[in-house]
């Protein structure tokens, strides 16, 4: 069995026996046919451990603190869904300049006080990062989580991420390709 087959064995366990604030009971996975939607809909392919979390465990509804968004419907809090929240971040970039989404973050897991753990999907780990929007700036609310969503998985089920008993939030470096990746560099 592969590391990741070992993580996804960890995190479908995790997601059978816990449930997040707002989740009755963990929803089906996906179908092969709603992911293709989503990506035609994002115009990019879902990271692949994302959309293994999403076909083989369940549409949302596990994870960290209030867990997953679901992919394509809204969640029974009537938090948006991943794509519809992405595709509304984007949109709200373009109309307010100031406040850009970066192409290709998307957010798999809301905070509260509108903060998203997010996935950037041009990554080569699927880096996690944290969009913390009660900042000054745009380009300090940006940070790094983890390295890869296979760290982040590996933290949550660890209860090493700084969300839990054992973090701060103390620690998350700003994510530095914040204005290369939305063309917000200011002039100096």
């Amino acid at each position: 069995m592969t590391e990741i087959e070992q993580l996804l064995t960890r995190v479908a366990t995790e997601a059978r026996n816990s449930r997040p604030w707002g989740w009755p009971s963990l929803p089906d996975p996906v179908d092969g046919a709603a992911l293709a939607r989503a990506e035609t809909a994002l115009g990019f392919a879902v990271p692949p451990l994302l959309a293994a979390l999403y076909l083989r465990i369940g549409d949302g509804g596990f994870g960290p603190e209030y867990g997953l968004l679901p992919l394509l419907d809204s969640a029974p809090s009537g938090e948006p869904a991943v794509v519809a929240q992405y595709l509304a971040n984007r949109e709200s970039g373009r109309r307010d300049p100031d406040w850009p989404w970066p192409e290709g973050v998307l957010p798999i897991s809301h905070w509260g006080c509108g903060m998203y753990a997010c996935v950037d999907s041009r990554s080569p780990d699927a880096e996690v990062l944290l969009f913390e929007p009660n900042a000054d700036e745009p380009d300090h609310a940006w940070y790094v989580d983890e390295r890869s969503l296979a760290d982040w998985l590996r933290a949550w089920l660890d209860g090493t991420g700084w969300y839990g008993d054992a973090g701060d939030g103390g620690d998350l470096q700003p994510w530095d390709d914040f204005a290369i990746r939305t063309g917000a560099a200011r002039a100096s």
